[in-house]
Order: structure tokens, then sequence, then C-alpha cells
């Protein structure tokens, strides 16, 4: 128990560390944008991927079950897949494929400069390695993480519509009108507040176990399977507050 006390007591330390005044705005502002161009265009094919057979995977589900209902109109199922993805699929899922890519990348990176003295280098140079390595990873992952989502849900919608006309369980105009219908602009704050935090608890926890690790290469791989089994586990966790407290 005072173990798990400590490791949070660091964790705080360390984010109040890296979100400190930097030294060179411009510098960091630089690092922000790399960071943002390989987690973004980095994770784009996968997300792109399992997002648009998630929805169509979705559809052909709801149409199977809808099939046996006669009073159900096929068209409800655009509704459905619309608000599964916004609400559920597309935030939750693309982040615990962020935290299996991009925690585990971000957990190895700091991990080898920790273990290769890197780090001390900067230090002794007079760097603030937290606000330097740590900040423009979370920044980055913060305004990333939400325009991955986003495209996860038109994409998912998209495949959705190719699964459901391609089996001929409804048409174009059907799909469609379900998409459109009954749509709630408070769904979309709710996936964003989701997409938001995810986005921070998974650079922030892969930032912490690659920062603090100690010993060679094998703690280097300990670190990044605790950077994903832990912060896929408080993404679940918060998944659910935020479910419970928002809607």
């Amino acid at each position: 128990m005072i173990s798990i006390f400590e490791t949070f007591g660091e964790y705080i330390t360390l984010m109040y560390r890296a979100f400190s005044k930097p030294e060179k705005a411009a510098m960091y502002w630089k690092e922000t944008f790399r960071q943002a161009a390989g987690i973004g265009v980095g994770s784009l094919p996968i997300i792109a991927l399992v997002s648009t057979f998630i929805g169509a995977v979705s559809a052909v589900q709801f149409a199977y079950q809808f099939s046996s209902l006669n009073l159900v109109p096929m068209w409800w199922i655009g509704s459905v897949v619309r608000k599964a993805m916004i609400l559920e699929l597309a935030p939750t899922i693309s982040a615990l494929l962020l935290a299996g890519k991009v925690g585990s990348n971000i957990a190895s990176e700091l991990g080898t400069m920790r273990i290769s003295e890197q780090i001390d280098a900067y230090e002794i140079m007079g760097v603030n390695t937290p606000a330097y390595l740590v900040g423009p990873k979370i920044a980055a992952a913060i305004f990333v993480v939400p325009m991955l989502v986003i495209i996860a849900v038109f994409l998912g919608i998209l495949g959705g519509w190719g699964a459901g006309v391609g089996g001929h369980f409804y048409t174009t105009a059907e799909y469609f009108k379900g998409v459109t219908d009954g749509f709630k602009s408070y769904d979309v704050v709710v996936m964003m507040v989701k997409s938001l935090l995810f986005g921070f608890i998974i650079s922030s926890v892969s930032c912490y176990y690659g920062f603090t690790v100690t010993g060679g290469a094998v703690e280097i791989g300990e670190s990044s399977t605790k950077a994903v089994v832990y912060s896929s586990i408080v993404v679940v966790i918060v998944n659910f507050v935020v479910a419970f407290l928002l809607l």
C-alpha cells in the first residue's frame, strides 16, 4: 500500500515539473509538434483500419438482430452505430490501441535515454528534463488523440455503411437517415472529454514509467509493459467515471 502512494507521489511530482515554465518556449513548441506528428501519423493507419471494421461489424451484428424484429425499421442501425461509435467504441478502442502502440514507444524511448544516461547529460547542462522530455509528449497526445478519435468516428460510420449496403441490409438513404436522426451535440462533448483525458493518461503514465526506470534492457521492457497495462486500466476506469458522471 505504501508503494502505491509513493508511486502516485512520484507521478504527481513529475507532472508538476513537466508543466513548469520552459526556458526556451520555441524549442519546446518544436518538440511538441514533432511528437504530435509522430503520434498522429504513426497511429493513423491502425486507428483507421480498426475503426472501419468495428463500425462494419457493429452494423452487421445489429442488422442480424434487427432482422428478426419486424417492428424495428432497419434505418435505426445508422443511429445505433453512430451513437455507439461516438460515445464508446471510437474513444475507448482508440485509446486502448494507442496505449499499446504510443505508450510502449514513449516508455521505451525515455527508458533508453535514462539507461544510456542521456537524461543525466541534459540535467548536467541545466535542462529541465521533465519539461523538455515529458511535457511536449503529453501536450502532443492531448492535441492529437481527439483528432484521431474524430477520424475513427467517421471511418466507423462509413464502415457500417459499406457493410450494410454491401450485405443488402439497408440502402444508403436509410442508413444515413438513421445517422442523422436524433443527433445530439452533447454526445460529441462527452466524446471529446473522454479523448482529452485518455490522451493525458496514456502519455503521462507512459512517461512516468519510462522516465523513472532503473537498471538495463530487461527493466526497459518491464517499464514498457507496465506503461501499457496501467494506462489501459486507468483508461477503462476513467471511461466508466466519465460515462457515469456525464450520462
